[in-house]
């Protein structure tokens, strides 16, 4: 049976969002408030209170890294040694006190994602990755499905919150999932798409428009549990592009299919 055996680091991450769990759980059954940052696009107060706790509890688990975190970046490309953070990944979904919703968590060092986590105290669920260490879930080693072709597989998407506006985009690329898989299920949360990936819940995630605190630690989760993370074409993923992510082995399949889009 494999033993999780991360860094003290890692270790330290998970304290911290073991108390912004608390937090988060405190306020899932309190009246939100609740204001618009463009016509679709929410923050809560919850939002903003988790993300202010990460950055002051995080700070003394890397000393010195640079944070990029929703509710306050300056910038979409973390820089030098950051944290990335999502304090309330699905906000639409928290504010409609539907359970798919998460915190995602993901240390940037020397260009790529190190240590990662996602957690959705609602569902009781602490998703884990540190690079070379494997991917977990509440202890347990994940690993990728093992589904070998688009005609079995499951698919995850999400819309952006641009999705009137890019409306013809958004149907051509739904045609195509529609038409190449088994079915396609949009949870409102990118963070726990790309976790039900690396536990083979799903056996691919694709979304056109996402930023990089909502996928940046299932990213890592994804690659740690065996699956393969690119941009839409199969060309190295970088943030603020395209994303596809699979269990490897419809992903060849899957950038031929999303081609015709």
């Amino acid at each position: 049976m494999d033993t999780m055996q991360l860094s003290e680091r890692a270790g330290r991450l998970l304290s911290v969002l073991d108390e912004s769990d608390a937090l988060f759980m405190r306020n899932w059954d309190r009246p939100r408030t609740i204001r618009h940052k463009g016509t679709r696009d929410l923050v809560t107060d919850t939002d903003v209170a988790i993300e202010a706790f990460l950055k002051e509890h995080l700070r003394d688990v890397v000393p010195g890294a640079s944070y990029m975190a929703e509710e306050s970046a300056l910038s979409l490309s973390p820089e030098g040694t950051c944290w990335i953070i999502d304090p309330v990944d699905g906000t639409t979904n928290f504010a409609h006190h539907f359970g798919d919703t998460a915190t995602s968590v993901a240390l940037w060092e020397n260009g790529r994602v190190v240590l990662g986590a996602v957690s959705a105290p609602v569902r009781g669920e602490r998703y884990v990755a540190e690079r070379g260490k494997g991917a977990w879930l509440n202890g347990k080693r994940l690993h990728v499905s093992d589904t070998a072709s688009c005609a079995d597989a499951l698919v995850a998407t999400g819309f952006p919150y641009s999705v009137h506006e890019d409306m013809d985009q958004v149907l051509r690329d739904m045609r195509i999932l529609l038409d190449s898989t088994v079915g396609v299920r949009r949870c409102g949360s990118a963070a726990l798409d790309m976790c039900f990936v690396a536990c083979g819940s799903f056996d691919a995630y694709f979304e056109g428009w996402i930023k990089p605190w909502d996928i940046a630690a299932g990213w890592l989760l994804v690659e740690e549990a065996g699956g393969m993370v690119t941009g839409r074409e199969g060309n190295p993923y970088v943030f603020n592009s395209p994303i596809l992510a699979s269990n490897g082995l419809v992903h060849g399949e899957m950038v031929g299919n999303l081609s015709l889009g």
